[in-house]
């Protein structure tokens, strides 16, 4: 099995779950006696938020007269949790390695430039599906060896240049778990000093993804305008990668919250258009925009609109997005815009009135352990709850019982 659908198992001995037990019309609290589990417990397996052993999977699958069915899927998912676990043991070793290469820079020539620039690149990587706080500080490390030799002057002549790119990409990551962890202040000093190295690098690659980075800054503050401007002035720098594809997105993410629904639909299209063509980039992870995040813009571009063909695409392509990153490879995974691609689609649904559908697509984001729930995530749940709030719903006990439970949530 390929890391690209890494969870599909699980996700998919859950959805069988709850469909057995729906179609039984079995509450959970009947389920108590016979599985031997509380109520509250057998919840959380429905949620996602538990994995319960096989000899429960074998009581419940006798209790929902399913045949066998719901022990064979637990058998499949949990050969993939083990699977994971065996990723997670190879993350760690990585890791090591990295901060084997750290603790032997006191010595200049230790260290290879390559060596550091290959540790850059795979935290970008890393960074997808990993808590942004350790991330902060493999980057730290990774910058300061970095800026250390530039500054002492501790590289060969042809060297200079890999190293500042070493510099400029690690100063990238930093300016995500910055973000990530609810300071975009700090954030945008690592995007002037991100900008400064892909300067002294004369890259234009690590310019327009930069760019495009302070873009995404301007959105979170709200300055669509500025924003907009930041991505125009990117596209100057944007070559045969991906980076022209995420400026794009990124304006029309300033179309759409300036209300110009032609306009950014336009653009998503016209980025649409771009991807067969794109070449690969030079780093992957953060320092690329596969497909499912392509698709994750255009839901978080057009959930903003009132017009409801606008937010029927924002549905689907959110949908698609989250359907595709269950089945990617951890190089392009990240599971914080996947919990987000979540967040859109359900905002979308509550501007066309489906406020259930909402909350079963916002479920899994809801379940998420708190130190998962970043500063974007907490942010959009907020504006859900306001959208709940509105004169649309007025008198609507079930948008009332929506806005209380998303609102205790932040």
């Amino acid at each position: 099995m390929t890391s690209g659908g890494k969870d599909q198992h699980q996700r998919h001995f859950v959805t069988l779950f709850r469909e057995l037990r729906d179609d039984r019309g079995l509450s959970y609290r009947e389920l108590e006696r016979p599985t031997l589990a509380t109520r509250g417990w057998i919840s959380n397996v429905a949620a996602g938020a538990r994995w319960p052993g096989r000899d429960w999977a074998e009581r419940a699958d006798q209790v929902l007269h399913a045949s066998g069915s719901l022990v064979s899927a637990w058998d499949r998912a949990n050969s993939e949790r083990e699977e994971s676990a065996r990723q997670r043991k190879l993350l760690i070793a990585t890791e090591q390695e990295s901060a084997a290469i750290i603790a032997a820079a006191a010595n200049p020539d230790a260290v290879d430039v390559d060596a550091l620039s290959e540790s850059v690149a795979s935290l970008s990587i890393a960074y997808l599906h990993q808590p942004a706080e350790p991330m902060l500080r493999k980057a730290t490390d990774i910058r300061k060896e970095s800026l250390r030799r530039l500054t002492e002057g501790a590289v060969r002549p042809h060297e200079l240049r890999d190293l500042t790119l070493a510099a400029g990409r690690a100063s990238g990551v930093l300016i995500y778990a910055a973000l990530d962890l609810g300071h975009p202040e700090i954030a945008a000093t690592h995007a002037r000093a991100a900008w400064h190295l892909a300067e002294s690098a004369n890259d234009n690659e690590l310019r327009a993804w930069v760019r495009g980075t302070e873009s995404l800054l301007a959105r979170f503050e709200k300055n669509y305008t500025l924003a907009d401007n930041l991505a125009q002035d990117g596209l100057k720098y944007a070559g045969a990668g991906t980076s022209t594809i995420r400026l794009l997105c990124g304006a029309a993410q300033c179309a759409a919250n300036l209300n110009n629904s032609r306009k950014a639909q336009d653009l998503l299209d016209q980025a649409l258009s771009l991807r067969d063509k794109a070449a690969s980039d030079s780093v992957n992870g953060l320092y690329s925009f596969s497909y499912a995040k392509q698709l994750y813009y255009g839901g978080s571009s057009l959930m903003w609109l009132d017009d409801p063909q606008a937010l029927k695409r924002a549905d689907r392509d959110a949908g698609r997005a989250i359907s595709l990153w269950e089945r990617e490879g951890d190089e392009f995974r990240s599971l914080d815009d996947e919990a987000l691609a979540h967040v859109y689609q359900a905002t979308a649904r509550v501007k066309v009135g489906e406020i259930d559908g909402a909350m079963q697509v916002l479920r899994p984001v809801i379940n998420l352990p708190e130190e998962r729930k970043i500063s974007w995530i907490r942010r959009r749940i907020s504006e859900m709850g306001d959208l709940l709030d509105g004169k649309q719903f007025k008198g609507s006990v079930i948008a009332a019982d929506a806005r209380d439970e998303l609102r205790s949530l932040t």
